[in-house]
């Protein structure tokens, strides 16, 4: 089942990345389909990543300054190219006129970057808000999983998302809405540990508590029609409350989709995520995400050259950004990306020759100490981080 599991994820990733595309290449009226898929994508983060470095905490020969180390280096590896690639390219070129404001991005300060401005300018670069979010994140989070009583765990998840929905009761009381209230930290810290608080409860067992099994239903029902409302027009009072109930009632069926198809979910719906083109564009999500803005701004200046319109949101627009943005994704997957993620295998979580050393040897294979150094490097290490 781990082979579905992982296809099964992978297909999530292109659900999540097709939410932000329809969103930025489709939606007339606006959508809140995009704001949901970057939700999706913190869920899948957070399982993820927790669920490795937990495994590489319970591996034979397990250290934190070679955990620490490991996962640093991996995160550079897999993030870092194609983000500053993409940055590199708009500066030398000052697409959209961003030029301006690459240093607050360059540092993952771009949440900061709006919300203290309170406007979304330049639109060019307002989707590595999310990717700042996740690099913040980055910085605290392995030093919990690794380094605190194992028992604690648990309960530092659930009072970090406690934390998030008293961040987000508060943004009331302060009057008029701000970008702040969505790209502060707290506002998607509760999406991100809700993911780790899953791979924490997944290895204690598969299955679901009973209120969370019963609160799935209503609370799908209750996210659609918070999500629906968000486009009606409406007083401040239930404005605010919509906006609470379309961040919060969504959280538990996310987790719950993420965790059953990290068990390998069966079904049409299953064999729908693990399809070869789902899997495929889950693997380069990211470049995709990356990417999709730049390809947008592209894609408009050459309006004059394009039979179709793609200057408005509608179908053109989604039909010629989107296909551009996976050609580019892909060429960057193949050529860029893929290449230096196989550098990773030189950063184990574990030192192959600690967790030999660590090993009991059985009496037969007294006199045979060579190894293969590949066998205590986590099978799952290479999907987990891939489109992370």
């Amino acid at each position: 089942m781990s082979l579905a599991r992982d296809r099964q994820l992978d297909g999530l990733r292109t659900i999540a990345v097709s939410m932000v595309l329809y969103h930025h290449f489709f939606a007339v009226d606006g959508s809140v389909l995009g704001h949901l898929g970057v939700r999706l994508f913190f869920v899948l983060s957070g399982l993820l990543i927790t669920r490795l470095l937990l495994d590489a905490r319970s591996s034979v020969g397990y250290q934190p300054g070679v955990a620490f180390k490991a996962f640093y280096i991996r995160r550079a590896l897999r993030i870092f190219p194609p983000y500053f690639a993409m940055l590199g390219f708009i500066w030398f070129v000052n697409l959209e006129g961003a030029r301006g404001s690459l240093k607050w991005h360059a540092l993952y300060l771009s949440n900061y970057w709006y919300a203290l401005r309170n406007e979304w300018t330049p639109w060019l670069l307002c989707h590595t808000w999310s990717l700042s979010i996740e690099e913040q994140f980055y910085i605290a989070w392995p030093l919990i999983i690794l380094l605190a009583p194992r028992r604690l765990i648990a309960p530092i998840c659930v009072a970090v998302i406690a934390f998030s929905l008293a961040y987000r009761f508060y943004w009331p009381l302060t009057g008029t809405p701000a970008l702040a209230r969505d790209l502060l930290p707290p506002a998607s810290v509760d999406a991100l540990v809700a993911g780790s608080l899953l791979a924490v409860y997944r290895r204690r067992t598969e299955l679901w508590s009973p209120w969370i099994a019963l609160s799935v239903a209503p609370l799908t029902v209750a996210s659609v029609i918070a999500l629906w409302l968000k486009s009606v027009p409406m007083t401040p009072a239930l404005d605010w409350l919509t906006w609470i109930g379309a961040e919060v009632f969504p959280l538990i069926p996310l987790v719950v989709l993420v965790g059953c198809c990290s068990s390998g979910l069966r079904g049409p719906f299953g064999r729908f995520l693990e399809r070869p083109s789902m899997t495929a564009v889950g693997r380069m999500s990211y470049g995709v995400y990356l990417f999709h803005p730049i390809v947008l701004s592209l894609v408009v200046k050459t309006q004059t050259w394009i039979p179709i319109n793609v200057s408005e949101q509608g179908p053109g627009r989604f039909v010629i950004a989107t296909t551009a943005t996976l050609m580019l994704a892909s060429i960057s997957w193949l050529a860029f990306e893929r290449p230096l993620n196989q550098l990773k295998r030189y950063f184990p979580y574990v030192s192959p020759a600690r967790a030999h050393a660590s090993a009991p040897i059985q009496p037969k294979e007294a006199d045979e100490r060579k190894y293969d150094a590949s066998a205590f490097r986590p099978s799952y290490a290479s999907h987990d981080e891939r489109g992370s």
